[in-house]
């Protein structure tokens, strides 16, 4: 058995010197790895959320649509749903946020956005289809 490095009879301050010079041990790889991991993949629309809701209270989307019912026209989980699973449905929507659309939910016409940028509509539609 290898002698005990650290006697009893050893002051407190060499037992703090001797333990100072040790670098401090790195996180678990696991963890970092995890971590890096889930911020890589974590969706964009988590942060950009509050922007999104806040461009659309801008381009007054909530005088219209509810996030889940009906106001005039529908909710935005409603629209989610009705375009769940369709491909195209974010570009016919930003399409129709910006020209306005009618017949698809009623008689009662969306009004067009032509101050949108199309990058703007397009987001818009995605955070709408993500809101089912």
């Amino acid at each position: 058995m290898p002698p005990n490095p650290y006697p009893a009879e050893l002051p407190a301050a060499r037992v703090a010197a001797r333990v100072a010079h040790r670098p401090a041990p790195l996180p678990a790889l696991g963890t970092a790895f995890g971590l890096a991991l889930a911020l890589a993949l974590a969706p964009a629309a988590s942060h950009a959320a509050p922007d999104m809701q806040a461009l659309a209270e801008k381009s007054g989307c909530f005088s219209c649509h509810g996030m889940q019912n009906k106001v005039i026209g529908p909710g935005f989980a409603e629209v989610a749903a009705k375009y769940k699973g369709d491909g195209e449905a974010a570009a016919r929507l930003a399409r129709k946020i910006q020209e306005g659309g009618k017949g698809n939910w009623g008689r009662i016409p969306m009004p067009p956005h032509p101050g949108l940028k199309e990058a703007e509509a397009r987001q818009l539609a995605d955070w709408v289809l993500g809101a089912g």
